[in-house]
């Protein structure tokens, strides 16, 4: 395969030409831009190898050793042992599928209490394949069909907007603004929705430095959300995997405020203990009637139903991995990213120290580019003087050795065009240096070819 060729030219030459199936026969899904993009920068990552990349939001390798992984297992085994299983109980828990709602869910329970003051019932949790599974099992099991909708902050992350229009879901946009999120944008959107005679049955937003803009929502604004909530009677689907990870004090959780089971919380341990574990879970405590007098049950009983159908159940090895990690360091996660937040919000501080000296104030103004100043998280986002585009993309990869992401990725609707989403999270001070003026000389070339 030549360097030129991508990898879907790679894998559609047959030979004689002929396709054995038409995209327009498959899932409308498949036709959409969102889909196309990643696949887009994935390609491009492939096809330049050598390029210093602010694209993937991936944790840094650094921190893994693979000794991790099987001391976790071993005190996971010995949690087990010391709770009174019998070794053929042990071999079941490892070897079998277990309940479609996970196995470890008392350990995730007691993780949540200490670390994040959200105190629910074990049964109100269902652990999934990554925080991704999580999403799709909510949406499906919230929205009934055309006459419902779901809102999602905008810009948001890709994985939200991708599951819902698997789901034959159009996702609905609340634009946030340069200062983030504001209810009165919510009620907005809500009440066009069921101006258009749809239901708004939940709103997806990401609170703590969130993917792609790398903003905060503040306290008050957390507050007005759930009131907002409650009184428009729409669920909120929090998503927070950055907020362990980020150095400082941390607002709490919006699940940590909800007091009228307002919120489901989607979380994940990807980057608090390891991405490849796939271990996400559903906080889903929202009560249910199940048509039977008298008898309710929970969402996350609903959730499973529909877990069981998907994936079957979560690798139980894997949970085995992060629950003996977490039960190691006393249930508290917060205790094994004390080091990773640090070098995370160093790495920030070095990529806004790098862009500051490389554009000073006034050749900034003069070029009109500008970028936010994220206090955690590992995205921030720049506006350039550009159309920021997957042509751009290229020219920056093949000419500068430099990749980003289009903020336009990350748009329901249109946005974006002038901005680009960076990533700190998976580089050395040394690559974020020599990225970064990488990425200057691209952006002067660009705005001079522009001008």
């Amino acid at each position: 395969m030549t360097a030129e060729m991508t990898l879907t030219e790679a894998a559609g030459n047959t030979g004689d030409g002929r396709a054995d199936l038409r995209l327009k026969e498959l899932h409308a899904s498949l036709s959409d831009p969102g889909l196309d993009s990643m696949n887009f920068l994935n390609e491009i990552t492939f096809r330049y190898p050598e390029a210093i990349s602010f694209a993937p939001g991936r944790p840094y390798d650094g921190f893994f050793e693979v000794e991790q992984i099987f001391a976790g297992v071993r005190a996971y085994i010995d949690h087990l042992a010391a709770s009174g299983r019998t070794t053929a109980q042990v071999k079941s828990e490892l070897f079998q599928y277990g309940p479609a709602a996970g196995q470890i869910r008392e350990v995730i329970a007691d993780w949540l209490r200490k670390d994040e003051r959200i105190d629910v019932p074990a049964a109100s949790i269902v652990v999934t394949v990554g925080c991704q599974e999580a999403m799709v099992l909510a949406l499906r099991a919230l929205v009934r069909g055309p006459q419902d909708s779901v809102l999602v902050s905008s810009p948001c992350y890709v994985g939200i907007t991708g599951a819902a229009r698997l789901l034959d879901i159009e996702p609905v946009a609340v634009p946030e603004r340069k200062d983030g999120f504001h209810a009165e944008d919510l009620a907005r959107a809500v009440r066009a929705e069921r101006a258009r005679g749809r239901t708004p049955r939940a709103f997806y937003v990401v609170p703590d430095h969130t993917n792609p803009s790398g903003t905060t929502m503040t306290l008050e604004a957390r507050q007005e959300l759930l009131e907002l909530a409650g009184r428009l009677d729409v669920l909120i689907l929090e998503d927070s995997p950055y907020r362990l990870v980020s150095p400082g004090s941390r607002l709490p959780t919006l699940k940590a405020l909800d007091t009228s089971r307002r919120v489901v919380h989607l979380g994940s341990f990807s980057k608090t203990l390891f991405p490849g574990a796939r271990v996400g879970f559903a906080i889903a405590d929202q009560t249910v009637e199940t048509g039977d007098p008298g008898r309710t049950g929970l969402l996350a009983d609903e959730l499973a139903k529909i877990k069981s159908m998907i994936t079957v159940n979560t690798s139980p090895l894997s949970q085995a991995a992060v629950a003996g990690m977490l039960l190691a360091a006393g249930g508290r996660a917060s205790e094994l990213n004390t080091e990773t937040s640090a070098y995370y919000g160093d790495a920030m501080r070095h990529t806004l120290e790098r862009l500051d000296a490389a554009f000073p104030a006034e050749r900034r103004e003069r070029l009109g580019l500008r970028w936010n100043r994220p206090s955690g998280g590992f995205f921030m986002a720049v506006t350039v003087p550009f159309l920021a585009d997957n042509a751009a993309l290229a020219r920056s990869a093949e000419r500068y050795g430099v990749l980003w992401t289009p903020m336009s990725y990350f748009y329901p609707d249109s946005g974006g065009e002038r901005a680009i989403r960076l990533s700190i999270s998976y580089l050395s001070h040394q690559e974020i240096a020599e990225g970064v003026d990488r990425l200057a000389r691209f952006i002067e070339a660009e705005a001079a070819a522009t001008s």
